[in-house]
């Protein structure tokens, strides 16, 4: 153990994690456009909540695609060169969702044509983000040692925190001093293309990281498997892991079931349940919220600049504590602040209260989820399931969880308009039976090897 390379381990974790930056980003990117696309190509055209609902969520049918191929492409090509194509589709959506009339229609004039363009590239980066989100993961998981597992995954969460705190300031910074006819016009089109500057270092850095060696070795290129944990682990520890994950490769067929229906199972919920509880709601639609509560447009942003602080704040917490206290105590917790957070909310809603009140609630829920279901949800998918079936696992599990994403996103402003109280009381359910959830089928797996948590689902 002393032989390990803390800072190349550190160095090529940052450049997985900026793939989580550009997932956070783009997400979330959407929050401070989405009134102007509304004026723009919702009410521009007579077109209902229920348009507008799907056009803010669109690029989480991407997200499900992206998901669903993520095995198939992690698994064919690599988990590396799976990023890459993702960064490529980042950069592509930044400018094409800026610029939705490009090539084939007049800019500034709504019509049907630039409503599907501009959901065609917001469809085409969540391919990207439903990558990155399965892949970012499974690549520092793969490389990452076991007692630092936890941690090493948990910095790709705070990547995604970072990424939409990054945003929201240059939304913030972009609408600030504006009028709303420049902001309707123009700078919705900055807040996408901004994207596109990320997204091309991330590019440019993968060129310099290696395939995982897990991944590797399942391809039978033990050779390079082994200069890659020596480069990480020292000599004498790599040949240890090395015969550790060549004794998983050869004990399973690679066929999703052959660790039984349970396993796949649980990532579907654990995956499930992190959206079932809200959270996207208060990322896509935050300055909408605030606006509600009677904050003026650029307060609003303002306030979800300072969310997102908050939320980076608590994931730090989650990093610091999921190799200590473990993964099953921090969900726990989440869920119970979560639970607290949104039936508060909902409360409030009921009585129409409107105040300083519902900032602080919101800021308890979305931080009991950054310091629990954020982070240690992805941890859990990156290293439960077992080598062979990894890819195909955590591509059902990402999958599964951007589509309960977006049935959650895009039924929201509908359920809004039936009842915002009991919108929110509902989230506050899901919080509660998450906890049940956790309590009754997740596995402790702090301080365990891959390998080691593998033979975790043969007693069962």
């Amino acid at each position: 153990m002393k032989q390990r390379n803390s800072l190349y381990l550190f160095g090529i974790t940052l450049v997985a994690t900026l793939g989580g930056l550009l997932f956070g980003y783009d997400t979330a990117v959407i929050s401070g456009a989405e009134k102007s696309i509304q004026a723009y190509l919702i009410n521009g055209l007579g077109l209902n909540s229920w348009i507008h609902g799907a056009t803010v969520s669109s690029a989480l049918l991407g997200c499900i695609i992206g998901g669903s191929i993520s095995g198939w492409i992690a698994s064919g090509i690599g988990r590396k060169k799976a990023l890459f194509i993702a960064a490529l589709l980042f950069f592509l959506t930044a400018l094409g969702s800026g610029n939705p009339e490009f090539l084939f229609f007049t800019k500034g004039h709504a019509s049907i044509g630039v409503l599907l363009m501009f959901n065609f590239y917001r469809i085409l980066g969540g391919i990207g983000v439903g990558l990155a989100s399965a892949v970012c993961p499974m690549y520092i998981s793969e490389i990452a040692p076991a007692d630092i597992r936890g941690k090493l995954v948990s910095i790709n969460q705070f990547a995604i925190v970072f990424g939409i705190l990054v945003v929201y300031f240059i939304n913030w910074g972009i609408a600030k001093g504006q009028s709303l006819e420049w902001i309707n016009s123009t700078g919705w089109r900055w807040m996408f293309i901004s994207g596109s500057v990320p997204a091309g270092i991330f590019a440019i850095l993968l060129f310099f990281v290696p395939e995982t060696p897990r991944y590797l070795a399942l391809r039978g290129r033990e050779a390079e498997a082994l200069n890659v944990l020596k480069k990480i682990n020292g000599p004498e520890h790599a040949r240890e892991i090395l015969k550790e994950i060549e004794l998983t490769v050869e004990k399973s067929s690679g066929k999703l079931f052959d660790y039984g229906r349970t396993i796949i199972i649980i990532g579907i919920l654990l995956a499930v349940f992190q959206q079932f509880v809200g959270i996207n709601v208060a990322m896509y639609y935050a300055p909408r919220i605030f606006e509600s509560m009677g904050a003026a447009k650029d307060a609003s942003m303002l306030q979800s600049v300072v969310m997102g602080i908050v939320n980076s704040i608590f994931t730090v917490i989650a990093i610091l504590t999921v190799d200590k206290w473990g993964r099953k105590p921090l969900l726990y917790m989440g869920s119970v602040g979560m639970a607290i957070g949104m039936f508060a909310i909902g409360i409030l809603a009921f009585f129409k209260i409107i105040g300083i009140l519902t900032l602080v609630f919101i800021i308890i829920y979305t931080a009991s989820f950054t310091m629990s279901w954020g982070p240690v949800c992805w941890v859990l998918i990156s290293e439960i399931f077992p080598n062979k079936i990894r890819g195909k696992a955590v591509a059902i599990a990402v999958a599964a969880m951007w589509a309960a994403n977006f049935l959650v996103s895009s039924t929201y402003p509908a359920m809004m308009e039936i009842s915002s109280g009991g919108t929110y009381c509902v989230y506050g359910i899901m919080s509660l039976l998450s906890f049940i959830f956790v309590w009754k089928m997740i596995p402790e797996t702090k301080n365990k090897t891959l390998e080691e948590i593998e033979t975790l689902w043969k007693k069962r």
